[in-house]
């Protein structure tokens, strides 16, 4: 057996090994699931208003990235299989800009809970008392917010929060735990000017919006370090820790919309993708088979090679699959055939010339290249634009597309051509040549032999 067979034998295995390992891991203990978009598996969607009336104009971007980053850490923390997080900016009638923030939870139908743990994260800030007012207005207001001012502290500026217990009085009994917060070098720099500029008067912390220490500023502190000593169990402070590391939100949020998609719903969209993706392959399979023949029969097997590569490089990246992320994949299918059709083609035009079959492979493949990869680039650059600029919806579709796109490139023009070499007969003619021929006109070798007669 030639060099070439064996290595197309050994194709051929890996081929049915990657299929082999995309049917196991669909088991439902499998460790490499497809991932299902909101779309097709159902979830929640929620529309949330940043109020960004504090933050100034220059920074508005910043901290709605930082909102972003910190929302997304939260849904990773209590199990949400690819989350979508994103920002966007809408308009509204008063010719204002209002900042919104859009979170997709896949599989999570229970909205109320979904905005339970959402809320969990607590809003950070630190705030001035008002020079106006005394300690007993302070006593005296049910409003206590409305007595402080905004320092422009947040928990946006926050590096770290530690659990920290002392050595208390009281024959050596531990102390209530205190919270320790370092902040970044932006948040040092103005902590330490807020401590500066406001010796002596009460700096208090508030946390979503409830003071819960008003401790008085007795001196500069300089290396961005605040100290929370309210009246905490150690359950208590070993929460707020952890949701401060989680993520403290830079600016105040409104849940002001929630969407639940039904599994059902999901399930008839995922159901209504394969469908459509099976029978295009079928029919295009049909064709080829029908039209090239061997070539074409060949090419069926690699694009079924291809779909199975596609579909393993899904699992392990792991791709989240949306009905759009579906579209791009079976519309790579198309550029897959698109390619083994240039080649047979190109095939043809060789047997005209009278080359033998190894030959016009060889050939075919060589002049088909440059049309390959031309069309094949300007479609990854369309599918790299769609992905920088588009939304989380043309992301997925153009993923898939970009994937299905360089992988058809490996098996249109490696394993097809290897195959094909494998299959050629070392004898021309007969049925094995006949098998190599295309269409249903006179054969390259009858055509051949006609021009020479007359």
């Amino acid at each position: 057996m030639s060099k070439v067979r064996i290595t197309a034998v050994i194709l051929l295995l890996v081929g049915i090994g990657v299929g082999y390992f995309v049917y196991a891991s669909q088991r439902s203990e499998a460790r490499f699931p497809f991932r299902l978009g909101l779309d097709l598996s159902g979830g929640t969607l929620l529309t949330y208003r940043a109020d960004v009336s504090d933050v100034p104009s220059g920074e508005v971007d910043d901290a709605m990235n930082t909102l972003r980053d910190v929302i997304e850490r939260r849904v990773n923390l209590f199990g949400v299989a690819e989350p979508v997080v994103q920002t966007e900016e809408a308009s509204i009638l008063s010719g204002e800009r209002e900042h919104r923030l859009i979170v997709e939870l896949p599989g999570v139908t229970d909205v109320e809970e979904a905005v339970r743990q959402l809320g969990e994260t607590p809003l950070l800030e630190f705030k001035l008392l008002a020079e106006s007012v005394s300690m007993s207005e302070i006593s005296a207001t049910t409003s206590i917010d409305e007595l402080f001012v905004a320092t422009g502290l947040t928990g946006r500026f926050l590096k770290r929060a530690t659990l920290q217990f002392g050595d208390g009085s009281g024959g050596g009994l531990v102390s209530q735990p205190t919270v320790v917060l370092e902040f970044n070098d932006e948040g040092t720099k103005l902590f330490a000017d807020i401590t500066r500029e406001h010796v002596g008067d009460i700096l208090a912390i508030f946390l979503d919006g409830t003071p819960i220490t008003e401790p008085v500023i007795q001196t500069e502190i300089p290396d961005g370090t605040a100290v929370i000593t309210g009246d905490f169990t150690p359950k208590e402070a070993r929460d707020l820790v952890r949701n401060l590391n989680f993520g403290a939100l830079p600016v105040p949020v409104e849940l002001i919309g929630t969407q639940s998609i039904g599994a059902s719903l999901g399930g008839e969209i995922l159901r209504a993708g394969v469908t459509a993706g099976l029978w295009g392959l079928i029919l295009v399979a049909i064709f080829m088979v029908i039209w090239y023949r061997l070539p074409g029969l060949v090419s069926v097997l690699t694009l079924g090679m291809y779909v199975v590569v596609v579909l393993a490089l899904f699992k392990l990246i792991p791709v989240t699959l949306t009905a759009a992320g579906i579209a791009g994949f079976i519309l790579s299918i198309g550029m897959a055939v698109d390619a083994n059709v240039l080649i047979f083609e190109r095939m043809r035009d060789e047997r005209r010339r009278g080359h033998n079959l190894e030959t016009a492979v060889r050939e075919g493949f060589a002049r088909a290249w440059l049309s390959i990869r031309d069309g094949n680039l300007s479609t990854l650059i369309t599918a790299a634009i769609l992905f920088w600029f588009g939304t989380s919806l043309i992301q997925g579709f153009a993923l898939t597309l970009g994937i299905g796109v360089l992988v058809s490139m490996v098996t249109a023009i490696t394993a097809t051509r290897l195959f094909l070499l494998a299959l050629v007969p070392k004898e021309p003619g007969g049925v094995a040549g006949a098998l190599f021929e295309a269409g249903f006109g006179r054969s390259a070798q009858k055509a051949e032999a006609g021009e020479q007669n007359v």
